[in-house]
């Protein structure tokens, strides 16, 4: 398979990086960026771009894709609704839009959203009705699958590290009680690898539903094999 990711550079993006590079069924992984990656491997081919609101210099980049990992997402803190909807919903749609035209109903689209998204586009939370509307809108276009991961609590695995200092202050504290977690909150707990491991899952294989929880995503995962901790 040929995967391109969105967002490899950020810290789920380079979880789901990592997976790609460690599968066997993936052939090759285009990663669309403004900033190399810092990642060597020789399945790797990098586009360095840096107008996420224009594709139209590098769509004809963008085509024999089986699956795009769309792992881009900026918190919605100290950010207008208008400003969080241009940077969540309206990028999100231009780069869709190019990849269902470039790829004729071939490619699987995995998008990550969040628990809590709201799918009727009409709850009081801005950033929750905007997922939504995204999330829906992603749904209808002409992909051979479009699933939206809505992940909890995520773990960076790997020595992977978040961007965002207070984010990875969050990890560093609640990464040594990881397994608790799972063991308490099972629906809303997940890791880096785990939502790698599922897109690569869903894109092979398929799922029952669209939106998948982080129970979704984890026993997706398993079926690719035991995550770090778990036996491996």
């Amino acid at each position: 398979m040929t995967v391109v990711i969105f967002g490899a550079t950020g810290m789920v993006g380079k979880g789901v990086l990592l997976e790609c590079l460690d599968d066997p069924r993936i052939e090759r992984v285009l990663l669309v960026s403004r900033h190399h990656v810092d990642v060597g491997h020789q399945k790797i081919h990098e586009i360095l771009h840096q107008d996420f609101f224009d594709w139209a210099p590098i769509q004809a980049q963008l085509t024999d894709l089986d699956a795009c990992f769309f792992c881009l997402g900026v918190s919605s803190v100290g950010m207008s609704e208008s400003d969080y909807l241009r940077s969540t919903y309206d990028l999100t749609l231009g780069a869709a839009t190019t990849l269902a035209s470039m790829n004729a109903g071939r490619l699987t689209f995995c998008y990550v959203s969040g628990e809590g998204t709201d799918s009727s586009e009409h709850g009081r939370s801005a950033w929750a009705r905007i997922k939504g509307k995204t999330e829906n809108a992603l749904m209808r276009l002409p992909f051979k699958g479009a699933y939206m991961f809505r992940p909890g609590y995520i773990q960076p695995l790997r020595g992977i590290r978040s961007k965002t200092r207070w984010y990875q202050l969050v990890y560093d504290v609640f990464g040594p009680f990881y397994p608790v977690l799972r063991r308490l909150f099972p629906g809303h707990v997940t890791t880096t690898v785990a939502i790698g491991r599922a897109m690569i899952q869903v894109t092979a294989a398929g799922y029952a539903r669209p939106i998948l929880s982080s129970d979704d995503i984890n026993e997706l995962a398993a079926t690719r094999g035991p995550m770090p901790g778990k036996g491996m």
